[in-house]
């Protein structure tokens, strides 16, 4: 078990999602940062199903309970154990009473907290994806006792982590495929769609990332369709929405481009003011 001390800034459990629910409502949710996640549970040998913390922007303060082995991956939020540095991409070996910690943000917006055997918490509709309506809760809490097993330490922390692909979290580019409506954009909007360099506005959350420059936008509008996790709708004002893993499931604006599950990742470690230019790729 882990008892939370501070929940900080925005922290939940998630995994891969709730797939094949779209036609009752029920958004796909799961973790943000799909490499980032995958990696810290690789690390630990752990299935890439396993669910994980994800911590925004740090702040968080965990007490584990019991002895297991962790990995954090993603952003570089300065993790310390008992106010001990720690390496991040690494396996580390935590014991009973064991407190982590998080300080200075050195690069990234989301980092990822695995642990072995992953966390317990309630499964629904097959995942343990948070999600407000649908989970008890959509954020950790303080005093909130998360589940996780009991893992007689048999390995050591590794001295060593996995090199940092600094490039992921610098990069501006974000590819995308055509969306069903882009073929109705003119010349004109179809350049402006990827000549921009946009800049993410204050509205960025796990529903959606609003950007602050706008395109002429001239376009019909639509019968309400199916959207996805990574689908850009153009609104009538001529702003650009991205939306992220919960995201709802149906929307009335054109879907004028579709990021790759890769792209919703480099997105989702970018905040207020940074910049990112979409970029078209083939089928």
């Amino acid at each position: 078990m882990i008892k939370v001390l501070k929940a900080g800034f925005y922290a939940s459990i998630q995994d891969k999602g709730r797939q094949g629910f779209a036609s009752i409502g029920v958004p796909v949710s799961g973790v943000m940062d799909e490499y980032s996640a995958n990696l810290a549970n690789s690390i630990l040998n752990n299935s890439l199903e396993f669910a994980v913390l994800e911590i925004t922007f740090g702040g968080t303060q965990l007490q584990f309970l019991t002895d297991t082995f962790i990995c954090i991956s993603g952003g570089d939020f300065s993790p310390k154990i008992n106010q001990k540095s720690i390496l991040i991409n690494a396996r580390i070996s935590v014991s009973k009473n064991d407190v982590l910690s998080f300080g200075k943000i050195n690069f990234g917006v989301r980092c990822y907290l695995a642990v072995k055997e992953g966390f317990q918490s309630k499964k629904i509709l097959q995942s343990r994806s948070f999600y407000q309506n649908i989970t008890d809760d959509f954020i950790i809490k303080k005093n909130e006792i998360l589940p996780v097993k009991k893992i007689k330490a048999q390995l050591k922390s590794t001295n060593t982590s996995v090199g940092i692909l600094k490039s992921y979290f610098k990069t501006e580019e974000i590819k995308c495929f055509k969306g069903p409506e882009y073929d109705l954009l003119n010349d004109d909007q179809k350049k402006q769609l990827t000549n921009l360099l946009f800049t993410i506005s204050n509205d960025n959350n796990r529903m959606g990332y609003r950007l602050n420059e706008t395109i002429k936008n001239n376009l019909p509008s639509i019968l309400t369709s199916a959207v996805l996790p990574g689908t850009v709708q153009l609104t009538p004002s001529g702003k650009i929405i991205v939306l992220m893993k919960d995201c709802q499931v149906t929307g009335g604006y054109p879907r004028v481009l579709q990021l790759t599950e890769n792209s919703i990742g480099i997105l989702s470690q970018k905040t207020t003011h940074n910049s990112l230019k979409f970029t078209l790729i083939s089928i």
